[in-house]
């Protein structure tokens, strides 16, 4: 597209939205920031938005021939699926916690490290949702409530980023910056 907008067949704006507003959701509650929101609060959206959204949007992608977006979307839409069943469980301990939110940081950096022919928007909200899940799943095993918090904002920034980004392609805005010569006197063939 000539706008730079990225977000490609309606599948994909779908899935952007969902993992946009689920991670948004669910960086919010661990950031503390809304007094009585904890990221808990963000179950019944994980699994059904995060969760079954998600991984349909993944079959269709998958269906339309793209193995990247299938595969972001039915993974992903199993780890909030995951995470939503087991949240709050008290006989789950702080470090399976932290095992389980390392593992899908995994697949998070498989999805930053695949989107490389991508976007620098669709890259950042993989990268963000990488670093979140890293930062969260060691403050489980530390007992850190200052890197949980990290993780949360971390979390939101990379929900946004998705949110921002099926929106512009809904709204034909651009998602990459013009480009511009590099000083006086350059000048661009092309």
């Amino acid at each position: 597209m000539d706008n730079g907008v990225s977000a490609g067949s309606t599948t994909s704006i779908l899935g952007h939205l969902a993992l946009g507003l689920t991670l948004l959701a669910f960086g919010i509650g661990h950031t503390g920031v809304i007094d009585g929101v904890t990221a808990a609060d963000a179950v019944s959206l994980a699994l059904f938005v995060g969760g079954m959204a998600l991984f349909v949007a993944g079959l269709f992608e998958f269906r339309a021939g793209s193995a990247f977006a299938g595969t972001a979307f039915a993974g992903l839409g199993a780890f909030w699926f995951t995470w939503g069943m087991g949240a709050g469980e008290p006989n789950v301990s702080t470090d399976a916690t932290g095992l389980f939110l390392l593992l899908w940081a995994l697949l998070a950096l498989s999805l930053t490290l695949g989107a490389s022919g991508s976007g620098m928007l669709e890259r950042g909200m993989y990268g963000l949702l990488f670093l979140s899940l890293l930062l969260l799943g060691v403050a489980q095993f530390a007992e850190a409530d200052a890197l949980t918090k990290a993780g949360g904002w971390v979390a939101a920034l990379g929900g946004l980023a998705a949110w921002y980004g099926a929106t512009a392609a809904l709204a034909k805005w651009p998602t990459a910056l013009p480009h511009r010569a590099a000083g006086r006197g350059v000048t661009a063939t092309g």
